[in-house]
């Protein structure tokens, strides 16, 4: 069997054409001797008029059978007309059941989120689905392109990980032939590793990290876009993440336009145009001491205050220069003020928070060192990763993009569930 036209294709045919179209009855409806079907492939949907005496009998008693998601050949003509969805429908000459659904479909109106996300295997066909996740797949293809463009080489990075890279209590354990390893939380490290050879870098790959949150922003296992900069500091990266996301948000605005419709959803390039706001974390307590939020100095931001300081902007905006205490041990310190740390989070406007992690990181190793042991951690277990500043080190920046976070942001979801294919959350593991 093969597929020759597509349903969005259709409607720039001329009228009268004649076609075959092969697809699913998204949804069917009975008038006597004429029946509409609703029939969508992964391009869209379109009316197919099935009528008693314009089709033969056989082909009209097969459309009374067949039942929601029934896969179907059609053959007909095309028919322009003002009344149906779009201004085309296929005048029905045959139609052939190729599968028909054993059972009534179990997605309908009115059933709650609980059965759609166990039922999540058979609600990936709804049209509003399929929308996001060609956006999802426009923003990863947009994002490639960009880093291939600005000289970025794509790595691909363990799974597999002997230590920590953001603590310890968000590790998901793993049996390796009787010894104790883990999920990884982030390829930094590797990628570090590879800056001395290819310099530029990125990886796409899930990353785990076992938090207990129950926020509509987490998930257990997400795509992590991480990039690795030599000859880079601070600000240089900062620009990295800013020239990226815009142009990530410009292609989905541009090449996304059926999809945003169906989703109801308007974006403009301007959202994610550069330059973004910097604050710096003082400044950011501040903010949020304003809106009677008290922070002790050191404390990170947690979901609440995040989504309180991203009500101030109306684009995305950095906070930079966080307490070394707050972030992970290798942090470049700020020079003008070791207490503070070279590092920048991007966050998203509108009560979305995080979506950008990343900053310098320590090139020197005595510094390195003194930061593992500050923090209590076993000098053993980052040898290798020490070793990158024994021989020829060089200042270098790097950060990680939640794909799902920027998704969720960028098209008002209102759960970064609806971000991806099959959510991973403490409570769902299943389908």
């Amino acid at each position: 069997m093969h597929k020759t036209i597509s349903v969005r294709e259709v409607f720039d045919l001329e009228d009268g054409s004649e076609i075959e179209l092969v697809g699913w009855v998204r949804s069917k409806r009975s008038h006597g001797k004429l029946v509409f079907i609703d029939l969508r492939d992964s391009t869209g949907v379109i009316q197919v008029a099935v009528k008693y005496g314009l089709t033969n009998s056989e082909s009209f008693q097969k459309s009374l059978e067949a039942k929601i998601e029934s896969a179907v050949r059609i053959r007909g003509k095309v028919k322009k007309d003002p009344r149906a969805p779009g201004g085309v429908e296929i005048q029905c000459n045959s139609l052939e059941i190729l599968s028909q659904s054993l059972d009534d479909f179990p997605i309908r109106k009115g059933v709650g989120l609980k059965f759609l996300l166990d039922n999540r295997h058979l609600h990936l066909r709804s049209p509003r689905v399929g929308a996001i996740m060609k956006i999802r797949a426009e923003l990863i293809d947009a994002a490639r392109r960009w880093l291939k463009e600005n000289g970025f080489i794509e790595i691909n990075c363990p799974t597999f990980i002997t230590a920590a890279v953001e603590g310890g209590a968000t590790l998901f354990k793993v049996d390796y032939f009787g010894k104790t390893v883990y999920l990884t939380q982030s390829v930094q490290f590797y990628q570090e590793a590879a800056i001395y050879s290819l310099e530029k870098v990125y990886s796409l790959q899930p990353s785990f990290r076992a938090e207990m949150s129950r926020t509509r922003r987490h998930l257990t296992e997400f795509w992590h876009l991480e990039v690795e900069v030599a000859f880079a500091d601070l600000w240089s990266i900062m620009k990295v993440i800013e020239e990226l996301l815009y142009n990530m948000v410009k292609s989905v605005c541009e090449k996304c336009r059926e999809e945003l419709k169906i989703l109801g959803r308007e974006i403009k390039p301007e959202l994610a145009e550069p330059p973004y706001p910097k604050i710096k974390y003082a400044e950011a307590l501040e903010i949020l001491r304003r809106k009677n939020i008290e922070l002790r100095w050191g404390d990170d931001f947690g979901a609440d205050e995040e989504r309180e300081l991203s009500l101030e902007f109306d684009k995305p905006f950095f906070v930079t220069h966080y307490p070394r205490e707050s972030k992970a041990f290798y942090h470049m310190p700020d020079p003008e003020n070791p207490s503070v740390c070279l590092n920048a989070d991007l966050l998203a406007p509108g009560g979305y928070g995080e979506i950008v992690g990343g900053g310098q990181r320590i090139h020197d190793y005595n510094l390195l060192v003194e930061r593992i042991r500050e923090n209590g951690l076993n000098l053993e277990d980052y040898k290798w990763y020490l070793d990158l500043r024994k021989y020829g080190s060089v200042p270098h920046s790097g950060f990680g993009m939640g794909i799902e976070r920027v998704l969720w942001w960028l098209l008002k979801l209102p759960h970064i569930r609806s971000a991806c294919l099959f959510p991973r959350t403490p409570a769902r593991i299943y389908p």
